[in-house]
């Protein structure tokens, strides 16, 4: 839908906003979960349709707001019944949603970033650079358009959405703000009303947003740890340089230490030869003793270009074996939506790069030789300012 630049967007203001919005126009309070509950719980995207709010405030309102979804560029579905969306942006990037059904719950996973700040070597996301940190109403929108999409119902117990990730394109905590305004509008009642335990914020350790993240919501947290040691890490999460594991656990477990039940859930790819040997194990068994954890490992999804081959089925399988014996809960994920690149690390969008690091991604590619799967790029070339600009300042989150 084209956006109107003179009218508010209804959709990701929170209900305080949004009740303060009402008061501009003269209006009670209590409008404001009327809207909410018609946009949220019933899918209408008209506010001529709201029955039940005086005919002058919708005339009002049809006036100086919207509700503006974002729009749909392809509708991808998968063999395993996993569906993926391509959305457009209003500034004409594009960024992908999945869903993933299972017979007792239906999985969200959305995007937070249009592309993603970070660098993770293993990640096809990673290579396509980075543009800049996705709004609120970018955000929940793509909840919104996946229920209307999918068969939206008041009825909780009808919903095809029961569990939501933000484990799509982009690392969730350089984008705190938004993020965080996005999930109380998950957890409201009034909007999508989901448990805190159904709705996970997935990190790559940027440990003073974990911290920060202790006084502002209550959902589970998965992190991204994929190695073993610092040396590991370091090669396949930038980021370890900044905030090395020593610093990444402390700041997980005080995260869940007022939760009883709670668990942080860990992440690990599994990389043929580079982290996935029984050493490596039991030296992550070891980092984690006294933690609460469950640990997921994911068969790494391989993408054009990449160096990285994914562990044998049955290394997989002594790997998981010896974390259980050590007392951890180890799935092995499956992979899901493969077949149409919409499993974990493989989502990628359509957006201009502002950090050349999508270019240089085809450089390696067409080095190696590799030109029949070229990334395709509008990136244009950009100054030192604008790629200063882009990057993520981590700095902002200070630890108290």
């Amino acid at each position: 839908m084209k956006a109107d630049s003179d009218k508010t967007n209804l959709i990701g203001l929170p209900h305080m906003a949004l009740q303060e919005f009402l008061a501009g126009l003269g209006e009670k309070s209590y409008r404001a979960v009327q809207i909410m509950k018609w946009i949220y719980h019933h899918g209408v995207i008209d506010t001529e349709e709201m029955s039940n709010i005086s005919k002058s405030l919708r005339q009002t309102l049809a006036q100086c707001a919207e509700v503006r979804l974002t729009e749909p560029v392809s509708d991808q579905p998968s063999s395993d019944g996993t569906r993926k969306w391509l959305l457009r942006l209003e500034c004409g990037n594009c960024i992908e949603t999945v869903f993933i059904p299972e017979t007792d719950r239906g999985t969200l996973c959305i995007s937070s970033q249009v592309g993603c700040a970070l660098n993770c070597t293993f990640c096809s996301t990673a290579t396509q650079g980075f543009n800049r940190n996705l709004t609120v109403h970018e955000i929940i929108g793509q909840v919104l358009f996946a229920a209307r999409t999918l068969g939206i119902s008041p009825n909780r117990s009808k919903r095809k959405i029961t569990n939501i990730v933000l484990m799509g394109m982009g690392e969730p905590l350089v984008n705190y703000d938004n993020v965080v305004a996005a999930i109380d509008l998950m957890l409201d009642d009034n909007a999508f009303g989901l448990s805190k335990r159904r709705v996970t914020i997935s990190t790559a350790g940027l440990v003073p947003a974990i911290h920060k993240l202790v006084d502002s919501v209550d959902v589970s947290l998965a992190v991204s740890i994929h190695a073993s040691n610092d040396q590991v890490r370091d090669r396949l999460v930038p980021l370890n340089k900044k905030y090395p594991i020593a610093e990444l656990l402390p700041a997980c477990k005080q995260y869940i230490a007022d939760k009883p039940h709670r668990k942080i859930t860990w992440e690990y790819v599994m990389l043929r030869g580079v982290n996935d040997l029984d050493e490596h194990a039991r030296e992550l068994a070891q980092l984690l003793k006294g933690i609460p954890s469950k640990i997921n490992l994911i068969p790494f999804n391989s993408f054009p270009g990449t160096e990285y081959e994914c562990s044998l089925p049955d290394r997989i399988g002594k790997f998981r074996n010896i974390l259980i014996n050590q007392g951890f809960p180890t799935i092995v994920r499956k992979t899901r939506g493969d077949d149409i690149d919409a499993a974990c690390g493989q989502l990628v969008g359509s957006f201009t790069d502002r950090t050349r690091r999508q270019g240089r991604a085809v450089e390696i590619q067409r080095a190696n030789g590799n030109t029949s799967n070229v990334i395709q790029t509008s990136a244009v070339k950009s100054t030192e300012r604008d790629k200063r600009e882009s990057e993520p300042h981590y700095e902002k989150f200070k630890t108290t």
